[in-house]
């Protein structure tokens, strides 16, 4: 399956059913009472997530997603029918921004974890709901709400306990293959890996953890090139790193502490705390006949490391690895300061259902446009337009009561508007009477 670890997506979330003006009609009832019922409540989208998924390539080709409308109420009470909410998967690991403001809004990381990132518009209520003693035949009925929008970004960072990293062909796609089940592209050229591949481990004392076959890195990657930041996301959620040198630098033609040097500039130069992320080295190629001699000189420059010798291709050591990787994760799992960067989002016992909400704005605007002709604006203005269309003779009075209680009536006359000018809210046009 190809790869996708970044999808950008506009979400429109279902507006909710209108109310319904009507009256009961019934023979030998000739003065029923109103009788217009609710509208249904837009469906909602929201994220799960799926442990079975590893890949964003669902979601990358959907510029937007849509949840339905709510059903509009009906005669005799008959409320409408709520839309279906909309549940789109996700892999663990994929953190969910808002395009807009750059903001987290969350991290899905469990299995079954579920965000509603658009919640659906409410349905308006019918005339039945406002009859009272005064009125007992009220025209007076509410469209549904807006379902909300947002443009959000997906970015999956892979959810692993270990990160294998190092230069292309330093031989950690063959480290995976055989100290677990998973089976990635070997072959001895460049950027074989291309893709993250995930393979689960089990120790000595039966504890399992997951491991990160990861895109090799070249030079400036912190800046983007090669692979860059496709890789440098993905070491971020790894508690230990595993650091495969290729012990015979590419047959006698790299310094293999250099080649070491230069890994940890980039980690270090994308976060500064990967740089100080525990870590294993791992000397691989040992099977081959220039690298116990390179060996020798990495650790006079490396004398506090801890190193571990081993030969992918011949199946030397990978046991003594294996157990060494669990041993060192046990002590990190007991102290999340280890590995845990304080730009993610921290867990929470309650992770069950995350909501996110449209920031409420109370703002009014009123302009002058000239020729006494007033536009009033605002998102507040248009709440209370889209809630309360003037299809009705009361509605129009509710309508008129909502602005007054925004004080749209004293801005316009603070601001000079004479009797007879018109005012335009949105689509309609009213006449100003002062």
């Amino acid at each position: 399956m190809k790869f996708i670890d970044v999808a950008t997506i506009k979400l429109f979330a279902g507006k909710g059913g209108d109310g319904a003006v009507a009256f009961h009609r019934e023979l030998y009832v000739p003065k029923g009472g109103p009788s217009g019922g609710d509208g249904g409540d837009g469906g909602s989208i929201i994220f799960v997530g799926d442990e079975g998924m590893n890949t964003l390539l669902d979601l990358k080709y959907q510029r937007e997603i849509k949840a339905l409308d709510g059903e509009n109420g009906t005669i005799k009470n008959m409320h409408g029918k709520n839309a279906t909410n909309k549940y789109i998967k996700v892999p663990l690991g994929t953190l969910i921004y808002n395009n807009e403001t750059n903001e987290v809004i969350s991290d899905i990381v469990a299995h079954q974890q579920e965000l509603v990132l658009a919640k659906g518009g409410q349905g308006g209520r019918g005339n039945a709901r406002f009859a009272n003693a005064k009125n007992k035949a009220p025209t007076i009925f509410e469209a549904g709400d807006l379902g909300e929008t947002l443009e959000i970004r997906c970015e999956l960072k892979v959810l692993a306990d270990v990160g294998l990293v190092g230069l292309p062909n330093a031989g950690k796609s063959t480290l995976l293959a055989k100290i677990s089940k998973a089976k990635p592209q070997i072959a001895d050229y460049p950027f074989t890996t291309l893709t993250p591949q995930l393979g689960v481990v089990r120790d000595q004392n039966n504890d399992s953890f997951v491991v990160a076959d990861l895109p090799g890195l070249i030079a400036d990657a912190a800046e983007g090139k090669g692979l860059g930041h496709d890789f440098l996301r993905h070491i971020e959620r790894c508690k230990l790193i595993v650091h495969v040198l290729d012990m015979s630098g590419n047959y006698g033609t790299e310094d293999v502490y250099q080649n070491y040097l230069n890994i940890k500039s980039e980690l270090k130069d994308y976060n500064y705390k990967l740089e100080l992320r525990k870590e294993i080295i791992v000397a691989n190629k040992m099977d081959l006949e220039i690298s116990p001699a390179n060996l020798v000189k990495f650790k006079a420059q490396m004398p506090s490391a801890e190193i571990i010798e081993i030969s992918g291709l011949k199946n030397q050591n990978l046991t003594l690895l294996v157990n060494q990787i669990g041993a060192t994760l046990a002590t990190i799992n007991e102290n999340k300061a280890l590995w845990q960067l304080d730009e993610l989002p921290t867990e929470q016992e309650d992770y069950k259902v995350y909501t996110y909400r449209t920031p409420i704005e109370t703002e009014v605007v009123v302009d002058n446009l000239g020729n006494g002709v007033w536009k009033v604006s605002g998102p507040a203005v248009q709440k209370a337009y889209q809630k309360t269309p003037i299809t009705t003779y009361d509605n129009l009075l509710l309508f008129n009561k909502k602005l007054q209680d925004l004080k749209v009536f004293e801005m316009l006359r603070a601001k000079g508007a004479q009797q007879g000018d018109v005012v335009r809210i949105f689509d309609y046009e009213l006449e100003w009477d002062g």
